[in-house]
């Protein structure tokens, strides 16, 4: 039986130890996903709620199983080994967050089009496949970085 492989749209983030969560993060997926493309690192304050900066970057990649057993054998066991805390305030500090954005090119988040820290990552690695989505989310990563500026984090490597 041929084993099929999904295309996958991450986004992490972290602001507890984020130059050192972040990395961990992407080198535990890379034992687990065949990964495609990595985002750079982008700098974002907290929205909606106190702390200090968020680091984000996107991730593309490939995996065998679908949304929910992704999300449920891999993302929040992996977020729970790195320290990841949950709590009523959806808002609060974490050392890590792992997002499905899109999976086989359908939107999982509807949040994408609201904010710079998920826009932005995610359209540097969006596929060729998706060249009308690609050009729409470009044009949004960019209005909003215009209104809630990121930046460019080339000194944590993932």
């Amino acid at each position: 039986m041929k084993r099929v492989s999904h295309q996958v749209c991450l986004l992490l983030g972290s602001n507890i130890h984020p130059e050192f969560n972040l990395p961990l993060a992407v080198a535990h997926l890379r034992q687990e996903l065949t990964v495609m493309r990595v985002s750079s690192v982008w700098e974002s304050t907290p929205v909606g709620g106190m702390g200090p900066n968020y680091l984000n970057a996107a991730m593309l990649a490939l995996t065998q199983k679908d949304a929910p057993l992704l999300k449920q054998r891999i993302l929040l066991p992996l977020e729970a080994r790195l320290g990841r805390i949950r709590s009523a305030d959806k808002n609060s500090p974490r050392t890590i967050d792992l997002d499905i954005i899109f999976f086989d090119h359908q939107q999982m988040d509807p949040m994408l089009w609201e904010h710079a820290y998920r826009a932005v990552p995610v359209s540097e690695i969006l596929p060729a496949d998706l060249p009308e989505l690609d050009s729409l989310l470009k044009e949004a990563a960019a209005r909003l970085n215009a209104t809630t500026p990121l930046r460019l984090r080339q000194d944590v490597l993932l």
